[in-house]
Formats: C-alpha cells, structure tokens, sequence
C-alpha cells in the first residue's frame, strides 16, 4: 500500500508501511546509515501526520519483517490477544496517542493501560511513540506500573532501583568486591548486583558468582546477583549446582540479529525454565535479565524488512519487547548509548531514543530500564546524562545503571555513578525497592522515608567485605 501525504502544497510518498514508519521517525545517525531516515523535516512531518491516520489493525495484516522467514514476527501475531485488543481496536495511531493520555489523567490508568498491554503489538506502539513529543512519552509512562520480583521487587510507583555493576578489566575479585562495598555504601544494588566478565570463561563466570552469593548470604542482603555471560554458558553452570540468581542474555528484534547473539526463542524458554528450577526466589519467580538497544540490529545487519527495505531502529527496537515480554523477565533495559554515535548520534537524540525505549517497554508490559550512557566518541557528556536521568526519574524508570565514577572501567564507556542514583532519589522522593530499603534501614543506612544516610565504615557490618574466594 501507498501513503501520500500533503504539506504546504507538496505531496510526499511512501511505500508501505516500513518505510512510512520509519521516515516517521524522529532524525537518529542509525537511520540515515541506513538510507531509511526522511530526507526533510517536511518529509519526516509529512510521514507522521500520514501515520497518524493509519488504523492499528493495519500492524496485524501488514509486517514490517515478514512472517514466514521471522520467528519475532511470528511470536508477535501467534501470541496477540484479540480480546484485550477489542478495547482499541477501533483507534488508529493517532487515536490510540489520544486514548493513552485521556487514560493517564484517570487514577485507574495502571489498570486501563495494563488491561491493553497484551492486545497491543510492538509495531503498534512503536508507531504510536513516534508522534508523540518528550513530555507525552514521560507523562503515559508515569501512569503505568509494572512489577516484577525475586528477593526484591522491580517497578513499584514512589520507588526507582539500581544494577550495581562493579565491572574489572580483568575480573580481579578483590577489584569487584571494592566497587561493590562502594556501591552498597551508597544505596546500590537493588535491582542486580551484575558484573559484565572481562571473559566467557565457565571457571571465571563460576567464582565470580560464588563471591556475589557470599556476599550476599554473609550479609543477609536481600538482592539478586548475575555474572552477564551468555545464555547457554549460564544454564550449564546451573546444571552443575553454581548459586544463579538471573539469567542474562542480549536479545534484538529480529531473527537475524537473534542469530547473531547465538540465540533462538526456543533457547531462551529453556533458560528461563532452568532457572526457575532452582526456585531461589523469595518474593517472586521472575529471573530474566534481558539487555537490548537501538541499532543492533543493524550492526548485524539484519534490519531488512518487508519488500526489501530497511525497517527503521526504533521499530526493531520495540520488537525485540516481545521477546522479552514472554519470558516474564525480573529486568529488561536499554542501553541505550552504548552502540555509538554510528546509531544516536548526539545528546538529544539518545534522550529522545531513551525516553522513547523506556515507554515502549512500558507500555508493552515491561519492566523496563535504562542504562543512562554514552560511549566517549559521541557528541554527548554528563550533563545529557543529568537531563535523561531525571527525565526517567519522572517518567517511573523501573531501574538504572551505577558503576562507580560513572566510568565504566572494563566496558570503555559512560553510565551513571553511585552517586547520580542518590541525587535522583532525593531530588524526586524516590525510594528503593522495599526489601532492601528495609536492609539498610536495619544498617543504619536509611531514615523512615528510605533517604540514604552517611555511614561510618569503620564501624559498619559492611567493613569486613573481603574477598571469601
């Protein structure tokens, strides 16, 4: 099918829905790497009025990536809930923009929103993200809640939690465990305590994931641990009796880019089984720890879609949610400036890409983060981080990343430190997730409306974390 659309007496073109939505996408590097990004403001204004108008129903008969040759695509429509979807199924784009910020003036808007969820296909709400502006993309995100729990609980509203990433270079355990005590010190932790291994080495990942579970256990500290190796090497290790807590795996939203990763859904289902098995929750069974960014799949090259054309990164973005959202993950984030300027060029466009990440997941059912970063190269800094920060802060983020310094010593990049995850607690009155604000409340380390206090280290529990290993 065909699109035109008129602005100022002239007339833009485009054929098919790929390419409508993805020049309906606000400007990004990653596109015009592509050659799928609007040529023109006009062009790009012309696309999303243009997208606007399109029924919702037209995601469930017309692909971006087709059916027959992508097991993503296949997941979406084999797994869509038609009664959910009867709700909105009248609303085109536009409509369904309109409809989710009339709901999110309601106080039942979590429910209303979450009622959808499982009606609504990724392309669905990738479409509808890319005609809304910041403040809409914060406010509907606000008004869903979405939680998730193993020893702590993920997403709860008034709360925001953090991944620890103690990462080294060269997995020196005496190097984690400093970063650690930095981060815990400070607040951290609620969310995961997850190393990124220098290696995929079994014996490596194996004693990196004793030390995290000795730390836990020798201080009673309600958390969930990962070492982000990949899938397949974390399930033997569960074979073989290792403590894991969640199972970490990159996904994408095409097959293709799945293939990349070494992974398969049927892979993933299997995972996810073999760690339940080991029912080492307490709160909850969701033990998924899912990463994703924009761009992946195009640096996979395997971004192609219907008729040949490129689908744009944003899209594929929101697809690989529903990878996720079958797995009932504990965590699912974005990294959202982590591939490079190659894919979002600048501050504004990884805010944007990051505001947009964070609602899409949402919406989708999801509880989702944002790894807060950059990579050196980009033409962003710290204060950009500052905006996005608080932005997500806003806009209900389930968790971001810390790791101490903001510099991320082993991966070569920016992220947020300990010390940004205080500020954002304190400027917007959040708290950390309740079983572990109650911890350190019981260290000492939390007043009654879960504000961190300075600690004595010298006197504290925590002075003694040593390496056990």
């Amino acid at each position: 099918m065909r699109y035109t659309q008129s602005i100022s007496g002239t007339t833009y073109e485009f054929d098919g829905l790929v390419e409508l939505m993805a020049k309906a996408t606000p400007l990004r590097s990653g596109d015009e790497l592509a050659g799928c990004a609007a040529h023109s403001d006009a062009e790009r204004a012309a696309a999303a009025w243009q997208l606007a108008d399109v029924p919702l129903t037209t995601f469930l008969d017309d692909q971006v990536v087709p059916y027959e040759s992508d097991e993503v695509t296949r997941l979406i429509i084999d797994s869509h809930d038609r009664m959910a979807f009867q709700a909105i199924s009248h609303l085109t784009v536009g409509g369904f923009r309109d409809w989710l910020l009339a709901v999110s003036a309601r106080e039942d808007s979590a429910a209303q929103i979450a009622a959808v969820a499982m009606g609504l296909t990724p392309e669905m709400v990738a479409a509808t993200s890319k005609i809304m502006r910041n403040q809409d993309l914060i406010l509907v995100a606000s008004a869903a809640t979405v939680t998730a729990a193993f020893r702590t609980t993920i997403g709860l509203p008034g709360r925001i939690t953090t991944r620890l990433q103690p990462n080294h270079p060269t997995d020196d355990p005496r190097g984690i465990a400093a970063a650690t005590l930095d981060g815990l010190l400070m607040g951290c932790g609620d969310a995961v305590i997850g190393i990124n291994p220098a290696t995929d080495s079994p014996h490596e990942t194996s004693e990196l994931l004793y030390l995290l579970d000795d730390i836990r256990q020798r201080f009673e500290i309600p958390m969930q641990s990962c070492v982000l190796s990949h899938v397949t090497t974390t399930v033997d290790l569960i074979e073989q009796g290792v403590p894991v807590d969640l199972v970490f795996q990159s996904i994408a939203g095409t097959e293709g880019a799945n293939s990349s990763f070494g992974i398969e859904i049927s892979l993933l289902r299997e995972a996810n089984d073999a760690g339940r098995s080991l029912e080492r929750g307490t709160v909850g069974d969701n033990l998924m720890y899912l990463e994703t960014g924009q761009g992946s799949a195009l640096s996979a090259g395997a971004h192609i879609g219907t008729g040949g054309k490129p689908v744009d990164q944003q899209t594929l973005e929101t697809r690989a949610y529903a990878v996720a959202r079958v797995l009932q993950p504990l965590l699912v984030n974005t990294v959202v400036g982590f591939i490079g300027p190659e894919y979002l060029y600048d501050g504004k466009q990884i805010i944007r890409a990051g505001l947009e990440d964070h609602f899409c997941g949402k919406i989708l059912g999801l509880p989702m983060g944002v790894d807060v970063c950059y990579t050196n190269h980009a033409e962003a800094d710290q204060d950009d981080m500052d905006t996005l920060l608080t932005l997500l802060g806003v806009a209900g983020a389930a968790f971001v990343i810390a790791v101490p310094g903001a510099d991320d010593v082993m991966l070569g990049y920016q992220s947020l430190s300990f010390h940004d995850a205080l500020y954002v607690r304190q400027a917007l009155g959040l708290r950390p997730a309740p079983e572990f604000e109650e911890w350190l409340a019981g260290l000492g380390m939390a007043d009654a409306q879960g504000r961190i206090l300075p600690v004595d280290v010298a006197n504290s529990p925590l002075r003694s974390l040593t390496v056990a290993r």
